[in-house]
């Protein structure tokens, strides 16, 4: 394999490969829920951790890991990132109890953190600028397919071998991406050597634990005194952050303002939080809505979106390519305006008893929005970031990314919560009056407080009727509550879908703010023509 080490091609797809196992975990994980409550004995709070802690580490730690990358040398944090994650990914599967599960998923995001900001340095590194637009737009849309492919293939491993397998499945792809990395990828290094702002790494990993845990912790505790506490110390630790920031401009701080005096790195800063937004805003609540009012299982509704995950996974590189010849900025408010335009669609489409194939007109749209978005955002954001600061941009961009990932999922949340609990209450009350005096405040009394009854799982609400109910009416009860909770949940999913298709619209709209600039090939081209030569001058008539 010694000829293809530097090869950008083969660089390319060793990190893509470590990049996908990344993200895939961050998703496939929600699917096995179910499972996982049943074999380990758990609670439901104890499995959001499951998830939750995965997040906040990777949240937390990713600007720290790729400012290390800047300083030890960004293969040797990639190859040691996958290397934890890796072994994670086993201690994970080995788990017999919820603790353990939690602590191992920590250790995953950890390694997840560590290798996840270095994908992106080494791939500004190793391509020439005409074709790094191509490259990041396959890296770009392994980040979109990961995500669409989390469901299907979770859905996909629990069915055939359990939930452990899950975890177990990362083994085999870590492995191989060791041994690409060590074969294929250059040992790029800095310029000269680079210390660590220890002060700066506590205030940003402090500020940013104290965010996401408020964040994601804060409805299910009513957005209580402990919460509002949390949220005032994480604002207190980013003044301090900053402040502390602001005196080291000038010796090497961890987050450098100049990638903010970039307008175009600002703005696509702030698009990436849009997508994140869109993209949980995005399966949330269609997946409840599959599972919940459909009746799909978890497989069967992962594969509802697989149309949607291949069209993105085709598009990513051509959207890359697009982007080097006519400016990123155009393929992306493209994408994002589809992305948006195929939700408002799906919003449009949902209700009681559809089939699986009316969908996919808008999730076909919006898997070609989300493939013509990754790619171009990224080739748009580093244009004029300096290959020194890479790690440290890769860093700042992805952690924007994932704190977008936690208030998406804090916000779609609590939305969706709000307009359940409205919903299924109108739906029981409007069907109540055709229901027999007796069954009525059952009835009632069983949605009034559903929104917290743990229906958006899919569990459904059952009525407690009263002893000696005869089977006929218990069954017409039954279908009544079947009626309110499916069309509860479609009612509350246009509400819920406006707030991501909102928060992308924005995305779009934003890159107006975009400078103007030649798109690589044209730079590339220009510096490679001759210049012309100045005309001599010719004599004139002597006028003296």
């Amino acid at each position: 394999m010694s000829r293809w080490r530097g090869n950008p091609w083969a660089v390319l797809v060793t990190l893509s490969l470590g990049f996908f196992m990344t993200l895939l975990d961050l998703t496939a994980v929600n699917v096995a829920i179910p499972s996982m409550i049943g074999d380990l004995h758990a609670s439901l709070d104890e499995m959001l951790w499951v998830i939750n802690v995965y997040i906040l580490v990777l949240a937390a730690l990713l600007i720290t890991f790729g400012r290390l990358g800047d300083v030890r040398g960004p293969r040797a944090m990639f190859v040691g990132g996958v290397a934890l994650f890796t072994a994670a990914s086993v201690l994970c599967a080995l788990a017999q109890d919820p603790g353990q599960l939690i602590a191992t998923r920590a250790l995953q995001g950890l390694g997840a953190a560590a290798l996840m900001p270095q994908t992106m340095t080494i791939i500004i590194g190793t391509f020439p600028a005409e074709r790094r637009g191509t490259a990041l737009g396959v890296w770009g849309g392994v980040a979109g397919v990961a995500t669409i492919a989390g469901p299907t293939l979770g859905g996909l491993l629990v069915s055939a071998a359990g939930w452990r397998w899950i975890f177990l499945v990362n083994v085999p792809i870590g492995a191989l991406v060791l041994a690409m990395a060590v074969a294929l990828v250059p040992d790029l290094r800095p310029g000269s050597r680079r210390r660590v702002d220890v002060v700066g790494v506590v205030l940003a990993a402090a500020t940013l634990v104290c965010l996401t845990f408020a964040l994601t912790e804060g409805q299910r505790y009513a957005w209580n005194a402990g919460i509002r506490s949390l949220l005032g110390a994480a604002a207190v630790l980013l003044v301090l952050f900053l402040l502390h920031q602001r005196a080291r401009q000038n010796d090497e701080p961890l987050l450098p303002f100049a990638l903010f005096r970039d307008r175009d790195f600002a703005v696509m800063s702030f698009v990436a939080a849009t997508v994140q937004v869109g993209m949980l805003g995005l399966f949330l609540p269609v997946m409840i809505y599959l599972q919940s009012v459909l009746g799909f299982n978890a497989l069967a509704a992962g594969l509802v979106m697989a149309p949607a995950m291949l069209v993105s996974a085709v598009l990513s590189p051509v959207a890359g390519r697009l982007a080097d010849r006519v400016g990123g900025t155009y393929v992306l408010m493209a994408g994002l305006t589809l992305f948006a335009a195929g939700m408002a669609w799906l919003a449009a489409a949902t209700d009681v008893g559809r089939a699986w194939w009316e969908f996919q007109p808008a999730l076909v749209t919006t898997g070609v929005g989300i493939g013509c978005v990754f790619g171009p955002m990224v080739t748009v954001a580093m244009y004029r970031v300096q290959p020194s600061m890479a790690g440290a941009a890769s860093g700042v961009l992805n952690t924007i990314r994932q704190i977008g990932t936690v208030l998406g999922s804090a916000a779609v949340g609590a939305v969706l919560q709000n307009r359940l609990a409205v919903a299924l209450h109108d739906e029981a009350v409007r069907r109540a009056p055709d229901l027999p005096a007796e069954v009525r405040e059952p009835f009632l009394a069983a949605f009034r407080n559903a929104a917290g009854a743990g229906q958006e799982t899919g569990l459904g609400i059952t009525p407690a009727l009263p002893p000696g109910t005869p089977a006929d009416l218990a069954r017409q009860v039954d279908r009544a509550a079947t009626a309110a909770f499916d069309h509860g949940i479609v009612h509350a999913m246009g509400p819920t879908l406006a707030l991501p298709v909102t928060v992308v619209a924005l995305g779009a709209v934003a890159c107006l703010l975009v400078r103007r600039h030649r798109s690589a090939t044209t730079v590339v081209a220009a510096a490679a023509r001759p210049e012309p030569r100045p005309t001599p001058k010719q004599p004139g008539p002597d006028r003296r």
